[in-house]
């Protein structure tokens, strides 16, 4: 607006109508609308994360135990078996003729002890007739017990070949899932070979191997890790490769009773549940273990946590008048997408979570508490 060709005091009087008619359109402006989080005080968990190996909680390299021929396999692979189910069978043709000749030895060795006894009773009634002698019964007590032994020894030969027998079908030693076989009907197996016909492994539950600093260790062996932690809760949680929460936690089992001399570490065991058989033998987790309990803290959502020029974490707040402040924080670690936070934020503080870029400290807003996740 150009006013240098108007008297001076008019043109005073239009300035001052522009100014107030600017400072009223700015002041009907409403307030910026920002997302708000209230801050309650509590008491926090603290964790470790630590890496970690499933390993399966039992494994048994199913092997032949008698030499011959595959004739059938009895299982479907990667299927789900139980202690002493079948599966394998070797040909049973020479151990059966086995066990019918052990038998017959058996037969013999009954109708040599039967003559034996009779030779026995014989000589004690002409001993007692006076005209046997003390020699004959000695002879026959001996006869009777050397048939009696030999008996006893084609007994035990017959119980070995029914062994053998019974052995010609190779079953289960373990309870759970049967990988795929590594020999073929047709094959020839021997007693005793290293190459393993098929593996069970055993995987609900299952094992979770990590390892840990020697430090820590020294804290759960003094008992320090538990006293920390009081009556909070101790339980294991389970990260996925993927970055997701396993459902089911877990319970700390062993500890090995053995520091690695290069790489300072002990390798702990965890027990976790596995009714899904959602974990496999050899997967890569992470461990969430407590360390230990952080007393009157806040849980920050991390979104509403920046950094200063200095690098210090801050917040911006609104107050009781709806202005915005900034605080400066005390960051002790995350915990999921939150950060647990000692100083800087009190109980009932409201931290600005959404509309951060549209405001700065000593703006005036209108705050919305943020729903609750369900």
């Amino acid at each position: 607006m150009v006013l240098s060709h108007l008297p001076a005091r008019f043109s005073a009087v239009v300035l001052l109508v522009c100014l107030a008619s600017a400072s009223a359109a700015q002041q009907g402006r409403p307030p910026t609308a920002v997302t708000v989080v209230t801050m309650e005080r509590q008491d926090v968990t603290l964790t470790a994360t630590l890496p970690g190996r499933v390993v399966a909680s039992g494994v048994a390299e199913v092997r032949p135990q008698v030499s011959g021929i595959i004739i059938a396999r009895l299982f479907d692979e990667g299927a789900e078996v139980e202690l002493g189910d079948a599966l394998y069978r070797i040909d049973p043709a020479s151990y059966e003729a086995q066990v019918a000749a052990a038998r017959a030895a058996v037969a013999q060795a009954q109708a040599s002890l039967s003559s034996a006894v009779k030779d026995y009773e014989r000589a004690i009634e002409l001993l007692d007739r006076d005209v046997g002698s003390a020699q004959s019964v000695d002879d026959a007590v001996a006869g009777r017990d050397i048939a009696d032994a030999a008996l006893q020894v084609a007994e035990a030969d017959l119980q070995a070949a029914e062994i053998d027998l019974d052995r010609t079908t190779v079953r289960a030693p373990l309870s759970g899932i049967v990988g795929r076989s590594l020999t073929t009907q047709g094959a020839l197996v021997t007693a005793g070979q290293s190459e393993q016909l098929a593996v069970i492994r055993k995987i609900d539950p299952v094992f979770v191997d990590v390892t840990a600093s020697a430090a820590e260790i020294v804290k759960w062996r003094r008992g320090h890790t538990l006293d920390a932690l009081g009556e909070a809760d101790r339980t294991v949680t389970l990260i996925l490769a993927d970055g997701a929460g396993y459902e089911h936690t877990g319970t700390l089992t062993a500890a090995e009773p053995y520091v690695d001399e290069q790489t300072g570490v002990v390798t702990l065991r965890i027990d976790f549940p596995n009714p899904d058989q959602f974990l496999l033998p050899g997967m890569y987790v992470q461990v969430e273990m407590p360390t230990g309990v952080a007393s009157d803290v806040v849980l920050v959502p991390q979104e509403g946590v920046s950094r200063n020029r200095r690098g210090e974490p801050t917040a911006l707040i609104v107050n009781a008048e709806n202005t915005v402040e900034s605080r400066v924080l005390t960051v002790l670690k995350d915990r999921g997408n939150e950060w647990i936070v000692s100083e800087g934020l009190g109980e009932g503080d409201r931290v600005i979570v959404a509309g951060l870029q549209k405001v700065a400290e000593g703006a005036t807003v209108a705050p919305e508490e943020r729903a609750a996740a369900e």
